[in-house]
This record gives C-alpha cells, sequence and structure tokens, in this order.
C-alpha cells in the first residue's frame, strides 16, 4: 500500500484546520483558487510518481545489486539514522541544483510557483520531478544502503517537510539553527532579494550552513512568496510544463548547439556574473480569479469528490493493468484540467465540466466494477445524485462564463 494514500486524510485536516486558525486570526493566507491549484499541481504529481517511481526504484536496485561496495544490516538503528542524514544531504544538492540548472529547474519551479504560503503550497508538487532526481541518491545504492532503507528514510524526509509550509508558526529558537524550519522554509519561497536560492536543507538546515547558501529570516520585512515571473495560470498541466516552453522557444531563437545546450544547462538568470534584477515589493501583484463565492464552492465540492478517487488509485494501481491505470489516471487528470480552467472563467471549460460531472455520475453507476472496486447499490445513489445536483447547481452559476475572467490584486 502506497503510504501517501494514509497521509492524504492528513493532509486535508491539516489544511482545513490551518484555514480556519489563519480566519479566526485575521490572516489572508489562504486563496481558493491558488490552494485548489496547489492540491491539483499534487495530484497530478501522484498520478505520475504511480507509473515513475517504480522505475527509479528499479534501477536503484539494479545499482545496489550490482555494484555496491557492502551491504548495510537493516537491524541497527543507527545505520537508518545515518542513512536518514546521508539522504538528506543529497537531496540538499539535489534541491539546491534544481535552483541553479534550468533543466531541474524547469520541473522544481512548480513548487515555487504559488504566490501564498500554507500548507496546501507544500503539496504543489512537480510531476517530471523523475526525471533527474533519482541520480543524485544512487551513492546511496553504491554505499549499500539497502532500497527498503533508502525507500523509508526517503519518505521521512519528504513527510518532514510537510509541515515547515507555513505562516503561522513563527521562530523556534534553537531549532531554528539546526533544523528546516518554518521560519528558515519561509526565506526559500520568498521572492525578496536576499531570499534567492537561500535554504534548500529538507530536514536540516546545517548543510546550508556548511555550504554558504543559508540566510536568516529578516524582523520586519515581509517576504512576498512566488516566482520573478508569475505562472499566472490555475492550469496545473501548464504549470508542469511551462518553463519547458519557455525554455524551448529560447534555444530555438539561437544558433549552434552549445548556444541552445548552454541554456537548458544554465542557471534561470542565465550565464552572467551580474546579480539578478531587484525586486520591487511595491509592484509586487498576486493572481487571483474573480468568480463569485458560488463558484469557489464548487469546486471545493469537486476536489473533495476528487480526493476518495486519488486515495483509491494510489491504492490500486499496482492490480490494474496498464490500460486500466493509464485511463483512471487521465480520468483524475482531466477533472484537474477541467476545474483549473473553471476558476479562469474559460469558455470552453465549462463545457467539459458539465460533460465531466455528469459523465462521472453516470459511468460510476454504469460500471459493476470500478477500477476494482464494487460499489453498494446506496453509494451509487447517493454518488449520481451528487454529480447530477452539483452539475445542475454548475449549470446555473456558470451561466455567464463566457470569456476569461481572471485579474491580478495588488498584495
Amino acid at each position: 500500500m502506497n503510504p501517501i494514500v494514509y497521509a492524504i486524510p492528513v493532509f486535508m485536516m491539516t489544511v482545513l484546520l490551518e484555514a480556519w486558525v489563519a480566519h479566526r486570526k485575521g490572516k489572508a493566507i489562504y486563496d481558493i483558487p491558488d490552494a485548489i491549484t496547489s492540491l491539483h499541481h499534487g495530484v497530478l504529481s501522484q498520478i505520475t510518481g504511480a507509473f515513475t517511481k517504480i522505475v527509479a526504484f528499479a534501477i536503484y536496485v539494479a545499482v545496489y545489486e550490482n555494484y555496491r561496495a557492502t551491504q548495510w544490516p537493516t537491524d541497527q538503528l543507527w545505520l537508518w539514522v545515518l542513512a536518514l542524514i546521508l539522504y538528506d544531504f543529497l537531496y540538499y544538492w539535489f534541491h539546491r541544483m534544481g535552483h541553479e540548472v534550468n533543466l531541474i529547474w524547469a520541473s522544481h519551479v512548480v513548487h515555487h510557483s504559488s504566490e501564498y504560503y500554507n500548507l496546501s503550497t507544500a503539496l504543489r508538487q512537480t510531476s517530471t520531478g523523475f526525471l533527474f532526481a533519482w541520480i543524485f541518491y544512487l551513492p546511496l545504492a553504491i554505499l549499500g544502503v539497502p532500497p527498503v532503507m533508502v525507500a523509508t528514510v526517503a519518505l521521512i524526509d519528504l513527510l518532514y517537510q510537510y509541515w515547515v509550509h507555513t505562516e503561522l508558526i513563527g521562530r523556534l529558537g534553537f531549532l531554528d539553527r539546526l533544523l528546516v524550519t518554518p521560519s528558515n522554509h519561509r526565506v526559500h519561497h520568498g521572492q525578496n532579494d536576499y531570499c534567492i536560492d537561500k535554504n534548500y536543507g529538507g530536514i536540516f538546515i546545517i548543510w546550508d550552513r556548511l555550504f554558504g547558501t543559508f540566510a536568516e529570516e529578516r524582523e520586519g520585512e515581509k517576504i512576498y512568496y512566488g516566482i520573478r515571473k508569475p505562472l499566472r495560470s490555475f492550469n496545473p498541466v501548464w504549470g508542469n510544463l511551462h518553463y519547458y516552453v519557455d525554455l524551448w522557444n529560447a534555444a530555438l531563437k539561437l544558433k549552434g548547439w552549445r548556444a541552445k545546450l548552454g541554456i537548458w544547462l544554465a542557471p534561470p538568470a542565465g550565464w552572467t556574473l551580474e546579480p539578478i534584477e531587484h525586486f520591487e515589493p511595491e509592484k509586487f501583484e498576486r493572481f487571483t480569479a474573480k468568480i463569485s463565492l458560488s463558484l469557489r464552492g464548487y469546486v471545493l465540492l469537486q476536489y473533495a469528490v476528487l480526493v476518495p478517487f486519488i486515495m483509491h488509485f494510489l491504492a490500486s494501481v499496482d492490480k490494474l493493468s496498464v490500460v486500466q491505470s493509464g485511463l483512471y489516471a487521465l480520468a483524475i487528470a482531466v477533472g484537474t484540467f477541467s476545474l483549473g480552467g473553471v476558476l479562469e472563467g474559460t469558455a470552453w471549460s465549462r463545457r467539459l465540466e458539465i460533460v465531466r460531472v455528469f459523465g462521472l455520475g453516470i459511468v460510476f453507476v454504469a460500471l459493476e466494477n470500478w477500477f476494482g472496486f464494487v460499489a453498494p447499490l446506496p453509494l451509487k445513489i447517493v454518488f449520481l445524485l451528487t454529480c447530477l445536483l452539483s452539475g445542475g447547481w454548475f449549470l446555473f452559476i456558470s451561466r455567464n462564463i463566457k470569456t476569461p475572467a481572471v485579474q491580478e490584486k495588488i498584495a
């Protein structure tokens, strides 16, 4: 069983709890379109990961079986702790390269594209990270760290990073000097000049202190989140691809293979010793959607409906055929794509969403077996009614969607 299946309910409950606490404190750290977009990116990341992580793991196992220098026993606690420390060290370098090499930044930029900083931002993960991440952890295979051990510490490292994505927790004293904490990681996500390319650690901030990439959160200077070239989209597919498209277009304009290759390997700021452009907070604008409260509620409802499907997909994907897995993944991905269009107010998304929500209800009821799950009749009836009623609600509240209705607002 994929352990993320068990983590998803915890993620959802803590996101809701943080949003409630922030509301009670009068802190505007959530925007529904932005948060839903982050969650949609997380859904796509888990879908692609279901197909790609097994390949990366197989490569690790092959290197471990054929090239390991020794073999670590799994019955000694200190070796598990050492494996976690070594993994986090390699994560630091992978994360750092994700900011210093365009080709890897094209994947990692997804995680930084939100202009808000909250627990939903932690779930805004890339769908293309599998392309290069596995390379950085092969030294563990050569050292003889067993696959089960590296898989476990990788999960620990990943889950640890969830809680640091919040503005509700302030400075933590001594812990800020040793660990990656909310204060340290807020700096990492900032656009402010002093925040750029700082604080790469996953669990331990000591790597940044050792290698000169640490910056302490400044008292009295508001951090502005996001990326210098804003995404300005709620489409999770475009969110994963936009920087690759930018690199491709830039490479096409250059002559010679060295120059074209250089674009992909250069830092995001280019091959220059000049400092990056100064960030001017007074010009910063957040991207949001000008849609009704009812439409926001509809999107929230549809995401809530989507959650059980992604959990079932992750729990059953290893039992399905490739065709079944592909169809199931496509159905979920279309949901995120369609709802992203709804948030942007596009006319095409209205037609797609109507077909999707009514079609999903009908197909779920009509199929005797939903990708290995035999739904009882009462559940089918409840789900069909949910789709029909929410679809009718959507028809009514979205009848004026004709052109994109997206605006920017000054933070």
